[in-house]
């Protein structure tokens, strides 16, 4: 299980070492498509993770789990022969499609299968790996794009996806299925209002920001997602209720979780073609030069029950945003240990403030709703991702690499004044602390 959800989650990062190779390659895509590249797999991963965690309980798990994997393989085999740019990023949706289905139906069997008193230690085995997975995405990108053309990246997770999927049939129990809502038509809405908002996004540089199709998406993702918000209260089975965002620990852990990983796909996005064009490093360096950021991540991570969250929710963000506003001083001639310096406050950040918010988001719910707790959490991690590169791209193409950081230090700024702002709440102080409780 946990090698499913690691090959899911790293081919959200290691795509990203690919992008220079893509960007130079036969298909010649544009830097709207190059985005799309990226975004595609994560947009559907994101507004697919919730309704995907109802099929599993209402078809099964151990069979969406297989379903998931067969559609993941599939997606990645297309997008490994896309002859053009359009197939390259619809193959990327479908992987994304794919991978939602992995990600819930995995954690499931891992907590089917253990006895109470195991749970806490494969939950925290299981949720390693998807931390891990960005690691991993980041080494094995850059070792591939090393040695293989780029069509490699999404062959070689087939046969590995194949391999896991008998694995799974060998091994994996068929648990008790229970009734679910999957609130088809609200997921759909999801996906489509948030597909429209960030065609909108990146498609202004190149169609110019008061053309008809740019406000076109503009309103129509504001239509839908109006939509999706009306058709969630009325629902009786929502996919996801609004009423529940009356709670700001929930309010604040779903938003933080969501600027600092806004903040981190932004760097990925941009960070290889800097250190591959910019600074001429090769691809494997590249991989390995993201390490400043993951270790503390890692580290500070492990710790973090043993800091009081009042000091380091505020002061992860801070360094988060320290990270952002140092890195748009990188210029060609900076060295890479003075580069360095902004992925390194980042992941500091991101280890001291990840795990409070996170749980301040599932800690806001009654213990029997934990699992739609987990399931916001990832979902606006993947939402805050896409929408972080989106805006990169954007702000890339536009104004340049030191413009885009300090818009994106700007936003998550705001997003963290916002969720200190509600952490604050009296209502929120109350619920529970981070560490005084079993997770």
């Amino acid at each position: 299980m946990a090698a499913s959800v690691t090959l899911a989650v790293s081919l959200v990062a290691a795509v990203n070492l690919a992008i220079p190779t893509l960007a130079a390659g036969p298909l010649h895509p544009s830097p709207s498509q190059l985005v799309w590249i990226v975004d595609a797999y994560v947009i559907v991963f994101a507004c697919l993770l919730i309704p995907a965690g109802a099929a599993g309980d209402r078809y099964g798990r151990k069979g969406v789990l297989l379903t998931g994997l067969g559609v993941f393989a599939l997606g990645s085999l297309a997008a490994a022969l896309a002859p053009t740019t359009g197939v390259l990023i619809a193959a990327r949706a479908l992987s994304g499609a794919g991978a939602a289905l992995v990600m819930p139906a995995s954690l499931s069997l891992t907590v089917g299968v253990h006895p109470p008193e195991e749970r806490g230690k494969a939950i925290a085995t299981w949720t390693a790996a998807t931390g891990i997975a960005g690691v991993l995405g980041n080494l094995g990108g850059g070792l591939v794009m090393q040695y293989l053309p780029w069509q490699a990246l999404f062959l070689i997770p087939v046969p590995i996806a194949g391999l896991l999927a008998l694995l799974t049939a060998r091994l994996a129990p068929r648990l008790p299925r229970h009734h679910a809502d999957l609130d088809l038509p609200g997921a759909a809405l999801l996906i489509a209002g948030s597909v429209a908002l960030l065609f909108g996004v990146i498609e202004g540089p190149s169609h110019g920001w008061l053309s008809a199709p740019v406000l076109g998406a503009f309103a129509v993702a504001a239509a839908l997602l109006a939509g999706f918000v009306a058709h969630q209260f009325r629902t009786a089975g929502p996919l996801l209720d609004p009423r529940l965002f009356a709670r700001p620990a929930l309010r604040a852990g779903t938003l933080g979780v969501a600027v600092l990983f806004f903040g981190l796909f932004a760097l990925f996005f941009v960070n290889a073609r800097y250190l591959q064009d910019v600074m001429g490093l090769s691809p494997l360096l590249t991989g390995l030069a993201i390490l400043p950021l993951t270790i503390p991540m890692i580290v500070l991570s492990r710790l973090s029950a043993r800091f009081d969250p009042r000091v380091a929710v505020p002061s992860g963000l801070a360094l988060v945003v320290a990270g952002l506003v140092t890195l748009s001083f990188a210029g060609a001639g900076t060295p890479y240990l003075v580069y360095a310096v902004g992925p390194t406050l980042m992941g500091a950040g991101m280890g001291l403030s990840l795990p409070p918010l996170s749980h301040a988001a599932v800690a806001a719910l009654p213990p029997e709703r934990a699992g739609l707790g987990s399931g916001l959490t990832s979902a606006a991690r993947e939402l805050g991702s896409a929408v972080g590169v989106a805006v990169m791209g954007t702000a890339l193409a536009t104004h340049g690499m030191s413009a885009g950081y300090l818009v994106i230090a700007a936003v998550v700024l705001a997003g963290a004044l916002l969720t200190l702002r509600w952490l604050r709440a009296p209502a929120a102080r109350a619920q529970a602390s981070y560490g005084s409780s079993p997770r």
